[in-house]
This record gives C-alpha cells, structure tokens and sequence, in this order.
C-alpha cells in the first residue's frame, strides 16, 4: 500500500486497516487539501486491496482532530474573492463544488462497501467529527479529555459536511438541534446517551474495541441507506415534530436576535433534510452552506474568530528574534480579588507563583480565593482532588518580597492609586533579579507614567486582566513608551502560558476595551435622560447582538467606579471631558440614592435574594420625563449602541493605540462581547462599507449629538473606498505597536 505524509496505513492479520492520523510538525491534526487528498485515496487502495476487511480511523496524537486547517479556510474566501471579480456566475459553482468536497469524501467512506469504524481519543470537532459519523462504527474514550462538538455556528457557519443531516437521524431532532445551534461539546458518555457514538471505553482499549466492532460483522450500510429507515421521534409529521419545528425559530430568535444567518440555516437543512433521501438532502445542506459562507457575517466572524484568534494566540505580535522565556517562577504582588485570580490562573499553567500581600494574612485569604476555585472545579468534575491540590501546592503567600528574589515575571495587582503602586514597584525592583520583567495590571492608569518610578522601564509593561479572570480569555498587553522587546515577548509568553489571547495596544487612559466599554455606557446614560424607557436601552442592545445591556454592564461594573473614572477625568482633563448631564446622573445615583451595581444589591437594577432574578430599579423612570416606546425608533437605539463603540473603535486606531485591526476586533469580542456576528468593531465597520458607515455616522450626529461626528481618518477612507484591513494591512511589514 502507498506512503503518506499525513498518515500510517498497518493492516493486521484479521485483516483490518488500522490509519492513523498524525501530521508532522503539527500539535494538533487538521484538515488541508492534502489531507483530504490523502484521505481519499486511503479509501481507493482499501476498497482495492481485497486483504482489507475494514477500517480503523484514528489518531496518533493526544487529541483526534480540530477540523479544518487556517489556510484551508482562507484559501476558500480568497478563491471566491478572485473568482467574483473574474467570473461572478460562475463564482458560487466554484465556491459550492468546494464546499462539498468535504461532504461527498465522507459521503465515499460510507458507502464504499467495508465498514469503517472511527476511534476517537481528545477533541474532536467539526469536520472530524463529521468524518466520524460517515464511518459506520464510532467508538470514543471514556477520558476527561475527548470533547466532541459541531463547533461551526461559534464562526458563523454551520456543519455543512453532512452534520445537519447524521447527526437529526442518530439523535432526536430536539438533541440535534440544541447541539448544532449552540455548538454546545460533548463528552463521550454524552455523544453516547444521544447516540452519536456506540461505545465508551478506557483509553488503552480504544483501537482494540473498534477493531473487535469490525471482527464482530459491523455492516458497512448506515442506517438511512437501509430501507425503512426512520429517524428518532419519526422524522418531520409527527405530533412531536409539530410543536418542535414551529417552536424552533421562535426561540432561535429569542437567543440569537435574528443576527445568525449560519444558526437558522441550521434548522432549515434540519427540517427539509428530514423529509429527503439522503443524497439529495446532502445537496440541500451543500447549498444553504454555499449560501452562508458568502454572508459577511461568515466571512468577518471566520476572520476574526478563527483566523485571527488564533495568529494572536500563537504569537502575531511577538517581536522576533527575542528567546522563549521560561517561566520557573513568577510573582504576584496584590492578594485582593484580581491579585488572588492571577495567581490561580498562573497556578493553573503549572508555574510556581508567590502571592505577595503586606501581611501573611492578606495573603492567605488571597489564597483562599484558588482554593475556593479549585474546590468548584473538583464538585463539578472538571478536575480531581490530586489535580486540585498540585495546583494549590504551587502558590505560596507570603509578606516578604525577598521570595523574588529568583522571580523572572511579576504582575503587580495593587488597588488604583499611583502612590500605592509606586511604593510596590520600588520594593520589588529592590529584590529582583536584574533580568526580571514587571508587569502592571493596571485598568486606568497609563504605564508611561507608572514606569517614571521604575529603574528599568525598558523593563516595564502592562498585562491588563478581565474580571472574571479564570473565565475571560482576554488580556490587553500595554506598551509604555520605553518598554523593550524583551518586555513584550515576554508578557506575550506569558499570556499564550497561560492560555488566553493577547492584544497589544499603545499606551492611553483606558488602553482600548475600556475606552469602547464606556462609550456603550455612556450612550445608555444620553438614552436615559433622553427619557428612553431603561427596558427599551437593554433589550435593544441585546437585539443589536450585545451579550447584556449597557445598565447591567455598569451594574457589574460598579456604578461608584464610574464616578471615580469621570471625577479623574474632570481632574485630569478639566471640566469638559464628562458632560455635565452625565456626572449629575451618576452623582444622584451613587451620593442620594447609595446605588453602586450589584456590589451592594442596588444600582440601575435591583438583586434581590437568589433564587429571584435581577430586575430594572422602578425609580429610575422617575428621574427623567419619560418618552413613549411606541415614538422611539429601536433599529436607531441599536445602531447608536453599536456605532459609538465602533467609533471609539476607529478613534484608537487613528490615534495609533491600537495598530493592527485584528486586535481591536478580537478585543472587543472577548472583552465585552461587541456583537460577535459582525466580526468585532472594525469588521462591523468593513462590512458595512466605510462610506455608508460614515453617511450613518453624520446621520446619528445631526439627531443625537457631535459625538458620533465621523473622524478624519474615516473620512478620507469613505472618499478612497478603503477598509480598515486594506490600509492597516495586519499581514504587511513587521507589526509592532510603536
């Protein structure tokens, strides 16, 4: 049998096939064009060697696939890109004759005579999984590790290699759909309960127990090639399916807003597969995903939540030729809250963390925040008592800053105060080693100005954590004007070590994420003294595709660190950089009423005792005379709502704070969830086209204020026909925030 680049092909004395897949120089398997090539022609030798009984598909690395490759995807839009400009009929054949190359290979395994059974060890996602359910047995580890999803809706798509189509005709429609729809992982005893996969078993007995399927007469027929095949439930006329079907887009709407194209296309290839042959319902699912791929919801959602998320995460950003550091040990100075959840995360990775704090007790009840964490972690399953206390052995808190003495990395996370955090950088810079990095974890304070009290400020950053630490996946990396390479290779090892996604910006009050956050809050303080009803401001920026509105936002917030960021400003800046309106707003909530967010049960909403919810504080129509809702136009709520981030968004790029667009647009979604479905601020921008984004600008200025005046730059990009990826091409020279 042929040599492959991507896989082993070893047939035993049974007479069974076992391929493994294991691409070279690659962590995890993905697929390319050659893999698939590969693929095939692994399916012609084996139909052609009569020796070859059936076939066993596994992996060789620790996790079977995580679908398709960067380039694959990016090839795809390219080609459609050129082909549009050359051939515009002929563009979507091509693009559809791609789109189902996936779909008809696997569609070849299924039918080509012996049965195929899929071993599935670690994540297996998308297409992977896909290929999985076109063989005819599927077997998958019982370990902690295997998560099988159809992902693709999380980028804007959809499973279009015949997941809509197996996956409604193993599991019921309902199951199907919840998992398809949300993109929701499975575990294997999970896949199993809804049928998706036949047999759980311990890892070392993975390939054995797939071949045994095989020796046992597993029939190379999948069961809607069988006559008389009926889906589970009984397919789409069925009293069930009756209050299932028209449900569906209904509720659909209610989580999604109506802004996923990729998500109701799910439901319709569901719904109209159900009721073909196969074949042609495979045709169906390949047209409506020919569709989507051609939205600019796929197109920007692929781009910055695929594309992008992941050259960040792998270092787009690093400065080249600086070493890998290695992090044997780091330090945390700052037991409070987010202090407490660095060190855990830093726990997490395996590094050796010392928790400083001025007394052992501080210091221990910052400890106590991992332990409290951990102990989660263990009651939910995610993790064991031995895992949990590996972790826990790792952080040390302590008074004494001489335990830095050996530190290579320290997060400094001391209260906002520049007094406070003079007094901290001094001591540490006393007792660490010379080649040390300090990073300040610093949400307002500009870094330039931090490093004024260092000695090395080539040595001096910012690492700008999120709170919920251990759930956010963002970190802001800040650049102060003398910080050094070295300094950002180094925060930037330090975040991919700890597995979230890196920006870096340029130095500026509110860095980038904070700076379109309180935009979004602030349009919701205008709205309210418009005297727009505060429901109407949260469900129209939930319609807009925000994931909570502007009012809960600051509620979470805190309503009381607004007014100390606005008086800061004001004293910082003088008296015009907070309106007037806006001060006396938040002054009267916080000084009369004593309303902070839910720190203390009362803000612009109330939290009343669990198992209530939160609901909207009733006085707040009285602060202002109310307009009625049926004189308010929602689709113009949402577009002020999205546009004045979007705006800032632009600002920071014009002011070079923010330098690559990638970043603003990956920021902003795993920093405040800006509307995922536009691809990020920027992607909003591009995808709406500059001009017209522009027109719609200078509209909402001549209705609601100066503050959505265009700028400058955008302007002279409408007048060019310019996007931001064009002229801040991300892949052109050597970026680097300068």
């Amino acid at each position: 049998m042929s040599t492959y680049r991507n896989f082993t092909v070893e047939t035993d004395a049974d007479g069974i096939a076992l391929v493994t897949w294991d691409m070279p120089e690659k962590s995890m398997n993905v697929f390319t064009m050659e893999v698939m090539d590969e693929i095939e022609k692994i399916v012609d030798a084996t139909v052609a060697d009569s020796a070859v009984k059936g076939v066993v598909f596994t992996s060789g690395k620790s996790s079977f696939s995580g679908g398709a490759d960067l380039t694959m995807i990016k090839s795809m839009f390219s080609m459609l890109e050129e082909e549009k400009a050359r051939d515009p009929q002929g563009a979507a054949k091509k693009l559809f004759d791609a789109a189902g190359r996936m779909s008809w290979l696997w569609r070849k395994i299924e039918t080509n005579g012996k049965p195929w059974v899929s071993a599935i060890n670690g994540t297996c996602m998308g297409g992977a999984f896909e290929l999985s359910l076109a063989c005819h047995g599927r077997v998958a580890a019982s370990s902690k590790s295997v998560k099988i999803a159809l992902p693709e809706v999380k980028v804007g798509i959809f499973p279009g290699a015949g997941g809509t189509q197996r996956v409604p005709r193993l599991a019921n429609a309902q199951d199907a759909l919840q998992m398809m729809t949300t993109g929701q992982s499975l575990t294997a005893q999970r896949a199993k309960a809804m049928g998706l996969v036949h047999q759980v078993v311990e890892p070392a007995e993975l390939v054995n127990a797939a071949k045994q399927m095989i020796k046992d007469g597993l029939k190379p027929v999948a069961p809607w090639d069988e006559k008389g095949f009926k889906a589970p439930g009984g397919g789409v006329w069925t009293p069930a399916a009756a209050q299932l079907f028209p449900a569906a887009p209904a509720i659909l709407r209610r989580e999604t807003g109506g802004n996923y194209p990729g998500a109701l296309a799910i439901l319709k290839c569901v719904y109209e597969g159900l009721q073909l042959p196969f074949d042609t319902a495979l045709k169906v699912e390949q047209r409506y995903f020919t569709e989507i791929l051609q939205t600019t919801e796929a197109f920007s959602m692929i781009r910055s939540l695929f594309v992008s998320m992941q050259e960040l995460g792998k270092g787009a950003r690093r400065p080249a030729g600086v070493p890998k550091a290695e992090f044997r040990h780091v330090g945390v100075v700052g037991a409070g809250f987010m202090g407490a959840s660095i060190a855990y995360v830093t726990a997490a990775a395996g590094i050796p963390v010392t928790l400083i704090d001025q007394t052992q007790e501080a210091a221990d009840k910052g400890k106590s925040v991992s332990e409290k964490l951990v102990a989660d972690s263990i009651g939910k399953g995610r993790m064991t008592k031995e895992e949990g206390e590996k972790l826990l052995s790792l952080i040390t808190p302590t008074p004494d800053y001489s335990a830095l003495s050996d530190a290579g990395f320290v997060v400094e996370a001391v209260f906002e105060d520049r007094a406070v955090k003079k007094a901290v950088i001094e001591q540490v810079e006393a007792v660490i080693p010379q080649t040390a990095v300090f990073a300040s974890n610093t949400s307002t304070l500009p870094i330039t100005g931090l490093a004024e009290n260092s000695r090395r400020p080539d040595q001096f950053i910012g690492v700008h954590f999120f709170s919920p630490v251990e759930k956010m996946m963002l970190t802001e990396v800040i650049l102060g004007e003398k910080s050094g390479d070295r300094a950002l290779a180094t925060a930037l090892d330090y975040v991919a070590a700890i597995k979230k996604t890196p920006i870096v910006v340029n130095d500026t009050r509110g860095f980038y994420v904070n700076r379109c956050v309180f935009r979004y809050i602030n349009e919701a303080y205008d709205m309210l003294i418009e005297g727009v009803p505060a429901a109407m401001i949260e469900n129209a920026a939930k319609m807009a595709g925000m994931p909570v509105g502007p009012l809960s936002l600051n509620d979470e917030v805190a309503v009381d660190l607004s007014q100390k960021i606005m008086k800061a400003s004001i004293a910082d800046l003088g008296p015009n950089a907070v309106k007037i309106e806006h001060m006396a707003l938040i002054d009267q909530m916080v000084d009369v009423f004593d309303r902070r967010g839910r720190k203390n049960g009362k803000g612009f909403y109330e939290y009343p005792a669990k198992p209530a919810k939160k609901y909207l504080w009733p006085e707040l129509k009285t602060l202002y005379p109310q307009k009625k809702a049926e004189e308010i136009d929602v689709n113009t709520l949402k577009q002020r709502l999205l546009v004045t981030i979007a705006l800032e968004a632009a600002r920071t790029m014009e002011e070079g704070i923010v330098t690559d667009p990638r970043e603003a647009d990956v920021g902003s979604i795993l920093g405040f969830g800006f509307a995922p479905y536009t691809g990020g601020t920027l992607s909003y921008i591009d995808g709406m086209g500059v001009k017209k984004f522009v027109e719609l600008c200078e509209k909402l200025a001549s209705a609601s204020g100066d503050h959505f005046k265009p700028t400058e730059l955008l302007k002279d990009m409408a007048a060019k026909g310019e996007t931001f990826y064009g002229r801040f091409d991300p892949y052109g020279e050597g970026k680097r925030a300068a």
